[in-house]
């Protein structure tokens, strides 16, 4: 199931920035400690009641050497494009401006559902300043204040109904379903069209239930798969030439109806800061992750070359630690045909379920090797260990207290139950508990 997307637009100082962290619940500048994560985020995940969905904060979206206006346009249009439901956001203390006016003009081109928004009424005694926005003509305007938190409710319950109703695919939990993400100019295509062309691949294109998708359907060496693509990944235009931001958002969507995704590479330009963004999202939504080096046969080479990019590799996606790297070349095919085992490796470790018994082994060998640090006269005593998920592979550890249980502590044993058992490719959850 394809989650709804909510885009928040509107000119530059109404509070988009502000709204957006309100409602994803936390400050996403900062999203996790682990290294390498890289922290802005312009598309994040939400929940309002039973609703769960995503979000997109226009005003992350930057596109330099353009005019002022043109920049909202640009944005604006991105969030057309991506979104189920558009929140127009404005700024009450100035009143409608023509910025605003210019921005409901390009709001009226596209059949979306629209949910005026106006920002900075911070107490009742301001409400009467809402009026002039109905001369916007986007309906009731919803007073909000996204300093003190007000309205919110309001605006998410308006929001919530022009969510579209589910479109779920069920491909069966034997067919594995990946994606290809990456900066543009990767090779994406090539690469796709690259592993199309392999003598035992079986290919039928069937439009995909989920809006805007079409997925790809394969049979390999019995197995099958299906290669989740988004339409607009195809498409040509300046905005999404002139932002690669916009990469990210396509990408979103498609890694969230994966089971295993492909974070592709370019040798030739190296790995840029874009790239470690993308690959941080697939971590993030606990999805299996295969590295995918593609060009290698651009670069000039010696004994030592594959090494050194992996040594690269490793310290630029330090949360990454546990993904595969293959190196290909979508021209010339070069080990394009070791793309589909790994795939099919990593998805077994993904959905993985170990036994408890075998698993408290392994937990009472890496306690007794390492028993965990005191912390002010207080020692951590693991009392049981089980799995409670799969894809990703999650653990719940019942311990005395769960806040002894520090973050290098956590990371000693997962290293320890990698050693144990075949993880490779998938992230792994450990979750301290109280025993009660």
């Amino acid at each position: 199931m394809t989650k709804p997307v909510v885009a928040i637009v509107g000119r530059p100082n109404v509070g988009k920035s502000t709204i957006f962290n309100r409602i994803v619940g936390e400050r996403v500048s900062i999203v996790e400690d682990t290294p390498g994560v890289t922290r802005d985020r312009i598309y994040s995940s939400a929940e309002w009641l039973t609703h769960d969905f995503s979000i997109i904060d226009t005003g992350g979206i930057e596109l330099s050497d353009e005019p002022f206006l043109e920049q909202i346009k640009q944005q604006a249009e991105v969030a057309m494009e991506e979104a189920d439901v558009i929140i127009f956001l404005t700024n009450g203390r100035e009143g409608v401006t023509a910025a605003d006016e210019y921005v409901a003009k390009i709001l009226y081109k596209t059949k979306k559902p629209i949910v005026l928004a106006v920002n900075k009424i911070d107490n009742p005694d301001m409400r009467d300043m809402i009026y002039d926005f109905y001369s916007l003509g986007m309906g009731e305007p919803f007073p909000i204040s996204g300093s003190h938190g007000l309205g919110l409710g309001d605006l998410l319950d308006e929001a919530a109904k022009h969510f579209p109703e589910d479109d779920a695919e069920d491909y069966g939990d034997e067919v594995i379903k990946f994606s290809l993400i990456g900066r543009p100019n990767v090779g994406k295509s090539s690469l796709i069209n690259a592993v199309l062309g392999q003598e035992r691949v079986i290919v039928s294109d069937v439009a995909g239930t989920t809006r805007d998708a079409i997925d790809t359907h394969y049979t390999f060496d019995d197995q099958e798969y299906v290669m989740i693509d988004t339409a607009g990944m195809r498409k040509k235009g300046k905005v999404y030439e002139s932002t690669e931001k916009y990469s990210v958002l396509r990408a979103l969507k498609a890694i969230e109806r994966s089971d295993v995704v492909l974070v592709v590479l370019n040798a030739e330009e190296g790995i840029q800061e874009q790239d470690k963004k993308i690959a941080g999202y697939a971590h993030e939504a606990g999805r299996g992750v295969i590295i995918v080096v593609n060009k290698w046969d651009a670069l000039e080479k010696d004994e030592k070359t594959m090494n050194v990019f992996t040594q690269q590799i490793r310290e630029h996606f330090l949360f990454l630690d546990y993904a595969p790297i293959v190196f290909v070349s979508a021209l010339t095919k070069q080990r394009v045909h070791n793309i589909f085992p790994i795939i099919q490796r990593v998805s077994e470790n993904h959905a993985m379920r170990i036994q408890s018994s075998i698993l408290n082994e392994v937990i009472e060998d890496a306690v007794a090797r390492n028993p965990a640090p005191s912390d002010k006269g207080k020692r951590l005593r693991i009392y049981y260990a089980t799995q409670v998920a799969t894809r990703p592979p999650t653990f719940v550890v019942f311990v005395n207290e769960p806040e002894l249980m520090h973050f290098s502590y956590i990371r000693f044993l997962e290293n320890r139950i990698r050693e144990a058992f075949d993880f490779e490719g998938t992230p792994i959850k450990i979750i301290a508990r109280a025993r009660t």
